[in-house]
This record gives C-alpha cells, structure tokens and sequence, in this order.
C-alpha cells in the first residue's frame, strides 16, 4: 500500500459517496487508475464496505449502555460458543475480548432502560457461560471517532 492508496482511504472515510471522479481529482489521479485501485482494495479487503452513519436518536436506538460479562469458561469451545450467540443479538453494537479482569466489554443500544432491561434478561444473561455482568449506563458521548488513524 502506497501513499495514493493511503490518501484513497482517507478521503473515502472522510465521504464514502464521493464519485469517482471526485476522489481522483482529490488524490491527483485519473479516473480509471484510481477505480482500479478501489476495485482492488475492495478485492483485498482493506475497504470491507461503505456505511451511513445513522443518528442513534433518530431511529431509536439512543439508550447506550457497556457491559462488562465474565465467564465461568474460556475454554476455546466455550469462547467460540460465547463469541457465536453474541453476535446473533442486534443490540450488541461492539463486542471485544478483553485482558484483565473481565472478559469481554459490550457496547450495547437499545430505545430506553426499559428494553435494555429486557435484552439483559432475555439475551445478554442467557448467552453461554455468563458468570456474571456489570452495567455501565452512558450519560454522554464525548468522543466515537469511527475513522481509524492511517500511517502518514
């Protein structure tokens, strides 16, 4: 990956919609070689997708609570059963594995206390191998930056 290739994925995290035509002006390239290299950064999977950045407010999904779960397995079956069934809950945004005294951290959305209650309950509670959880009610996002810092 080379510099233009840097430049390119800079500004398609800055606006994913820009046209063709307008990332090759911006990275000071033609139109094709600058297609070509997206085809192919797709292809090698650095690009992974294109994504609108919704309003949680706005569709209803404004509550954001962490979650600290701690097994009482984490054997490599019991991991990967854990890692399977969070992945099939819609409200678990963001799910990492953890060194330290927990072993996972959810990042978690839902409407209102209410839901979150339920889902806690009904999915979080039930997935394999839970020991035990801490709930960590977000009262402000102060920062969710979503573009990752690339080499300059």
């Amino acid at each position: 990956m080379d510099r233009i290739d840097l430049k390119i994925l800079g500004e398609l995290q800055d606006d994913a919609r820009l046209s063709v035509v307008d990332l090759s002006q911006r990275v000071g390239l033609t139109k094709t070689p600058c297609a070509e290299r997206m085809r192919r950064l797709e292809k090698d999977g650095v690009i992974r997708g294109y994504h609108a950045d919704l309003d949680p407010k706005a569709v209803g999904a404004d509550h954001l609570v962490v979650v600290q779960v701690l097994l009482s397995s984490t054997s490599a079956q019991d991991l990967s059963r854990f890692n399977d069934a969070v992945r099939r809950i819609p409200e678990v945004e963001s799910c990492l594995m953890i060194a330290g005294d927990f072993d996972y951290l959810l990042k978690v959305r839902t409407r209102d206390i209410a839901e979150y209650r339920r889902v806690m309950g009904d999915r979080i509670s039930a997935l394999p191998c839970v020991r035990q959880t801490h709930t960590y009610v977000v009262m402000e996002v102060v920062k969710d930056e979503r573009k990752l810092p690339l080499p300059r």
